[in-house]
């Protein structure tokens, strides 16, 4: 029987990037994000062409969301029916007008998440005590994600394509390796502080086969931990990961059985943001026939006070 490690075993000689903005840092890899940074991926900007990448809220399909949590709810509170009776508001003129409101998890759609929404040891990111979680995130927070924006060059990654599918199968891994191999396919290459965007198309299969299939035995595809992955996204400064999973990675590491140990490695310790739930497909269609892999990628999330998450539409412009 496979002993399963604890975070702490497993990532004992991780590298962090604590202290390295200063103490009161709560923003990590998104500091790498400078005004060059900015002008960089302008200097991508070559056709003109915008791509948004959240997936709908509240499809009638249903909503893509971890095991557990549900999907958006909307709900009418005023419309043209409420005008039927006589309990509506009267407005001098005649107006009449549509209201609804949504209930939502803040992580339950396109999103990011705060760098303080996974732990280990009882210490969240830059060394924050994991106690300033209760009842709301009083450090590392979405909101100073927020209120910086996320702006840079970003690169496509489609690993799908690149392995010749329409989307990966479940539990299907890759490594860094293979998204530099993938790169160099697409005749373009990963540089320094750049924003990943990895297709996988596995958000997809939830529309083309249903929830019920896509929940059954659920393992996602994605990237799996290894110590030299780690190493690589902190030399690279990578800032941002962006996929189009639920989790940016696979469900259980298959060599330690861990689950999500990236979230804890790249997140927790390197402080690099995590977007998830992302619509990939009409971007990796257009780069397969434009063969543009590269553009400014921008993306501000909702300002949520104390917010584990929020939910974001990011855009790309080629």
């Amino acid at each position: 029987m496979t002993v399963v490690p604890s975070m702490g075993e497993l990532l004992k000689d991780s590298p962090k990037n604590w202290g390295k903005w200063g103490p009161d840092d709560e923003i990590g890899a998104l500091n790498y994000l400078d005004a060059a940074q900015v002008m960089r991926g302008i200097r991508h900007v070559k056709q003109g062409k915008v791509h948004t990448l959240q997936v709908r809220m509240c499809d009638p399909a249903g909503d893509p969301v971890w095991p557990g949590r549900r999907g958006a709810e909307r709900l009418m509170v005023f419309d043209e029916g409420s005008w039927h009776g006589d309990k509506a508001p009267q407005f001098p003129g005649g107006l009449h007008y549509a209201d609804d409101f949504i209930t939502a998890f803040l992580q339950g759609s396109t999103q990011y998440d705060a760098l303080g929404h996974v732990w280990y040891d009882g210490v969240i990111y830059n060394g924050y005590d994991a106690n300033s979680t209760i009842g709301g995130l009083t450090k590392a927070s979405v909101l100073p994600i927020a209120e910086k924006g996320v702006v840079g060059r970003g690169i496509l990654l489609d690993m799908a394509r690149f392995r010749g599918k329409e989307a990966l199968d479940k539990g299907e891994t890759f490594t860094h390796e293979d998204l530099m191999a993938c790169a160099r396919a697409q005749g373009t290459e990963i540089e320094k502080r750049d924003v990943l965007l990895i297709r996988t198309g596995f958000i997809s299969t939830f529309y083309k086969y249903g929830r019920e299939k896509f929940y059954q035995d659920f393992v996602e595809p994605g990237l799996t931990h290894s110590a030299e992955l780690v190493k690589w996204f902190q030399d690279m400064e990578i800032p941002n990961l962006v996929t189009d999973t639920i989790a940016n990675e696979v469900t259980y590491d298959p060599a330690s059985g861990v689950a999500l140990p990236l979230h804890c490695a790249l997140m927790r310790n390197l402080g690099v943001l995590f977007t998830e739930i992302v619509d990939l497909d009409p971007l990796g269609e257009d780069c397969a026939q434009d063969k543009q892999y590269t553009f400014l990628y921008a993306a501000a999330p909702l300002k949520v006070v104390s917010g584990t998450g929020a939910p974001v539409n990011p855009i790309t412009i080629k």
